[in-house]
């Protein structure tokens, strides 16, 4: 695929900041073929795992396809991930080299020994600038079904899962998109989310170095005072988002404007106008995101229906919704802008199989199982976590849907406890409650969501308690209220930024579990 594109859009521009003068793909194969053969000078070989640690740049995608190239395995680490679980994660895919950005070395001093090369990703000329023009490189051969990347899908613990994702994976699911939402290479895509999150390093940065498309990122994260400029200037065709960040511009944009005077809320609250004005809206909108946005991709949680509803009723905003996980690299169904329907996230990709498990007989809700050429071989180091996600042949997602007639798929909830983070995040309250109960002053505990916080209801250790503070002359109340401080700033110092418990609740008794010891969290979700 890589030597197809430097080929084909050799004098297209394939990367670059909004600010800065993109490269060309005949640079990005040269940078990239310069760097593999770096990589392999300083041992990298075949199999062997390289580390990503970085904020969006060009020069991420430059050092994941050098990384793969040689057939080596990459393992993109989130730069939220706190110093603590890029240890772990370092540790357990047993990386032999990390590319690190100056802005987050700090956090990766610690997992860096004598063993593990560094390269500062923030200037890779020493490897890449060379007159060297032969594209034709002999480096490993490499077969569909060998390793690419190792994603791991939460990096809250030391038990954090790493998704194996093949070649033939990835490139597969990118042909399904491509039927789904063709690219071409006139297309001038805009990068806003991280590209260690599978959803934007398939659907952004391969899909279109594919298709020969440019891709632009932002040095800063995307406020509005960073990200209006940029719209106005490079005028994208396309960008993957969250749900988080059109809810915000709804929310705190355009429905104060839509209602701000009671005639307005009047006229609001009757279909016609409504209908009228959200068109009007939505207008607005395009020439926000610059004009010629012709596909604005919303995944990773769901979208708001009152949001949802705006958008369709407005008819002229092109957004589309997708469904999909980690361990399907990413996308299973989904629609384009001319298919969407609301709250659901579509039919299945060309090639997938998609069935709801033993549905319900009179709602139709059921687990999502799936098969494709772009489900993941399973977890690295994992059998039993691999084991259990599948059964004949079909991956269990651990969704909750219901399938229409036309072949539309609603996600409902999740099976399993995951809660879905503000940008679209999977936390897995079961990770933090391991990090809360490894404080000695801990018997155990419970973490919830309760209006988008996640909440820890935490059963002290007596014992321990009294033992630390028996000096102490005030009440338990206040005992425990510092208690709680300190236990909350513990936890958030392990876990990264969108697992941070925000409440912590202290609890006398024992927890409620079922005969199988499994908390019953229903009954906490009432108690909150």
């Amino acid at each position: 695929m890589l030597n197809q594109s430097v080929t084909k859009h050799s004098n297209r521009n394939c990367l670059a900041f909004v600010d800065s003068v993109p490269i060309s793909y005949k640079e990005f194969g040269l940078q990239v073929y310069n760097l593999s053969n770096a990589l392999i000078a300083i041992g990298i070989t075949k199999g062997d795992k390289v580390a990503i640690l970085s904020h969006n740049m060009p020069n991420w995608g430059v050092a994941y396809f050098a990384i793969i190239n040689i057939g080596a395995v990459t393992v993109p680490l989130m730069p939220d991930f706190s110093e603590y679980e890029i240890s772990n994660i370092i540790e357990h895919s047993e990386s032999k080299a990390i590319f690190v950005s100056e802005r987050l070395a700090k956090k990766a001093q610690s997992s860096i020994n004598k063993d593990i090369n560094v390269i500062n990703i923030d200037n890779l000329a020493l490897f890449t600038d060379s007159n060297t023009s032969d594209l034709n490189t002999n480096f490993p051969t490499i077969l569909p079904n060998d390793l690419a990347s190792i994603v791991y899908t939460s990096g809250t613990t030391g038990k954090s899962k790493g998704v194996m994702l093949s070649h033939h994976n990835l490139v597969e699911q990118l042909i399904m998109v491509s039927h789904l939402q063709p690219v071409f290479e006139t297309d001038i895509y805009l990068s806003i989310l991280p590209l260690p999150h599978t959803y934007e390093c398939s659907l952004g940065l391969l899909t279109n170095i594919m298709c020969g498309s440019s891709t632009y990122y932002l040095e800063k994260p995307p406020t509005p005072t960073i990200l209006l400029p940029a719209l106005k200037k490079i005028k994208p065709t396309m960008i993957l988002s969250v749900p988080l960040i059109i809810e915000k511009i709804f929310k705190n944009s355009i429905y104060p404007k839509l209602t701000a005077t009671p005639l307005l809320r009047t006229l609001y609250k009757i279909p016609f106008f409504r209908k009228l004005m959200h068109k009007k809206a939505c207008t607005e909108l395009v020439s926000i995101f610059g004009g010629n946005v012709r596909f604005f991709g919303i995944g990773g949680a769901k979208l708001s229906k009152q949001v949802e509803q705006f958008l369709i009723e407005g008819k002229v905003f092109p957004y589309a919704i997708g469904y999909g996980l980690t361990e399907t690299a990413p996308l299973v169904a989904g629609v384009n802008p001319s298919m969407v329907k609301l709250q659901s996230t579509g039919p299945a990709l060309k090639g997938i199989e998609i069935k709801i498990n033993n549905p319900k007989f009179l709602t139709g809700e059921g687990e999502v199982w799936v098969k494709g050429a772009n489900v993941m071989q399973g977890y690295y180091k994992d059998k039993l976590a691999t084991e259990s996600v599948f059964e004949d042949g079909w991956f269990k997602t651990g969704d909750i849907a219901v399938l229409n007639k036309n072949g539309y798929l609603s996600i409902k909830s999740r099976m399993k406890n995951v809660i879905i983070g503000a940008s679209g995040e999977n936390i897995y309250p079961e990770d933090i409650e391991s990090v809360i109960n490894s404080h000695k002053l801990v018997n155990e505990s419970i973490v919830l969501e309760q209006k988008g916080k996640l909440v820890a209801m935490v059963q002290l250790n007596k014992e321990e308690f009294e033992k630390r503070y028996q000096h102490w002359k005030v009440e338990w109340s206040e005992k425990s209220d510092k208690m709680m401080m300190e236990l909350k700033e513990y936890v958030n110092s392990k876990v990264n930024k969108f697992s941070k418990i925000s409440i912590v609740i202290p609890i006398q008794e024992d927890l409620e579990r079922t005969a199988t010891q499994k908390v019953k969290r229903f009954k906490y979700v009432e108690k909150l």
